[in-house]
């Protein structure tokens, strides 16, 4: 009798641990969906920024928007990946960039 009683328990707790971790992937994957979107909404932000400092070339140092852009697409499709994974493959190890600073070339001649 003490068998079945341990068995029932631990059957309920498995059941609850189980439903736990589904409970916890869906909140997992909304959050994750609204990192995408954010992601998607700085990329926009960048986007004008970039677009809006094109006439502003006399700075000696630019900030580096298409390597932003490579790593927010790298960010994504790694959340992308992760959500919905295709097969197991092995993971990509490269990493990302993170500088993002740029120097501008003189146009004046050096002396």
């Amino acid at each position: 009798m003490p068998t079945t009683v341990f068995r029932c328990l631990l059957l309920l707790s498995l059941a609850v641990v189980d439903g736990i971790s589904y409970a916890g992937s869906a909140h997992e994957q909304d959050q994750l969906s609204l990192v995408q979107q954010q992601l998607d909404t700085i990329e926009r932000l960048a986007a004008r920024v970039e677009a809006s400092s094109q006439s502003e070339n006399h700075e000696r140092y630019r900030f580096d928007y298409p390597r932003l852009s490579q790593d927010i697409q790298r960010i994504r499709q790694g959340v992308q990946g992760y959500l919905s994974p295709s097969r197991a493959q092995p993971r990509d190890p490269s990493e990302l960039v993170g500088d993002y600073r740029l120097d501008t070339p003189s146009s004046e001649p050096s002396p």
